[in-house]
């Protein structure tokens, strides 16, 4: 019997709830398909700062590399400056366990409403590979003459071709594993008879963006030639934002940089439902994976049960895939699909049912 250990990081406000609700789900498909989870929970969050001051120490990042994978259910405080716990706990997990590939499956479920008139589950399907260690969010710059007329704010993006390259081609071997036995849909009849099976987008600038997205274009055009049956495209980051709100279908994998991916995959997240539909995982192929949903901690809709975990629940989903229990994974999602065609709404408090509801009916079609 294969056996995971799970770091269990519950976090603030609704956090408790929703992740109650996907260990419930995790447990129940480790019982049917015949795995054991073993969890360990840990207090890093916005209370445990407001009490002892402290974030994230060295010591405890190790300890957290000793588990298979990390369940997190979301960090922040109204209480806490921001950008204390943002970088003291969340970027330093993402630094300090290499997790260089923030994944974002942007699927929109049947009976879940979209924004996009006209569109349904077969035009939103696609996948968001963002860079997650580089960029502007290293942090490094400088302030000039800080407090004067003559204030000069300096902020760096740094790329280096070893965190481009493993980024670029994570996304194509993922697309490659994805579709290579069953072709993605948006292809052309044309693009299937050329034998491609799988279309992956860079999203960059290129025409402003010169140093750094001239690296980034020229690993992409090389690592393409690898895979010569998926087609290698291009878009610049404004036409990205508009073909995700005209023609999201267009789209079956997208890969990008830091910043970028953390602007274009919150419109993605609004396009296939909201936040509370959206999953997402922080992964380092050869070590400790995170994940965690895509929504804050909503501290004012905490303890109320009216919280939706379906977001938490396919992130559960991810984290089975990631583990090497696809079976598990397919049942999980599938619960949930027949659960979200039953519910009122995706929105706080107009489900239809409370927080652990949801999680009982996904858990029972397990």
């Amino acid at each position: 019997m294969n056996e995971y250990k799970i770091a269990v990081i519950e976090g603030d406000g609704i956090g408790p709830e929703v992740v109650r609700e996907g260990l419930k789900v995790l447990n129940t498909a480790a019982d049917k398909f015949g795995f054991r989870l073993t969890t360990e929970k840990f207090n890093f969050g916005g209370e445990r700062y407001l009490k002892t001051k402290e974030v994230l120490s060295d010591d405890e990042v190790d300890q957290l590399r000793a588990f298979d994978a990390i369940y997190l259910g979301g960090i922040g405080h109204p209480e806490v400056k921001p950008g204390i716990l943002e970088r003291g706990i969340l970027l330093k997990l993402r630094f300090d366990l290499d997790l260089y590939i923030n994944l974002r499956p942007v699927k929109l479920y049947e009976n879940v409403t979209t924004p996009l008139a006209g569109k349904g589950p077969t035009d939103i399907d696609y996948i968001v590979f963002r860079e997650n260690t580089g960029g502007l969010y290293v942090g490094e710059g400088e302030f000039i003459d800080k407090g004067t007329d003559d204030e000069i704010a300096v902020q760096k993006m740094i790329y280096t071709r070893h965190q481009v390259e493993r980024c670029i081609r994570y996304a194509f071997e993922s697309l490659k594993n994805r579709h290579e036995g069953a072709p993605w849909k948006g292809l052309s009849a044309e693009e299937k008879a050329n034998g491609y099976y799988a279309k992956l987008t860079l999203c960059g600038k290129t025409n402003v963006l010169t140093y750094v997205f001239d690296l980034w274009q020229r690993v992409f055009d090389e690592i393409a030639k690898e895979y010569p049956a998926i087609i290698a495209d291009y878009c610049h980051v404004d036409a990205i934002c508009i073909y995700m709100v005209e023609d999201p279908k267009r789209f079956n994998g997208i890969v990008t940089s830091n910043m970028f991916g953390d602007i274009i995959t919150d419109l993605a997240a609004v396009t296939q439902g909201g936040m509370g539909v959206a999953p997402s995982g922080n992964i380092n192929p050869q070590g400790v994976s995170m994940f965690e949903p895509v929504h804050g901690t909503a501290p004012s809709f905490a303890g109320k049960g009216v919280i939706n975990p379906v977001a938490t629940i396919l992130t559960a989903v991810m984290m089975l895939n990631h583990l090497g229990e696809p079976e598990a994974a397919l049942s999980l999602e599938a619960a949930t699909r027949k659960t979200i065609k039953e519910m009122k709404s995706m929105l706080v408090g107009q489900m239809g049912f409370t927080t652990a509801e949801v999680g009982d009916r996904i858990a029972a079609r397990i």
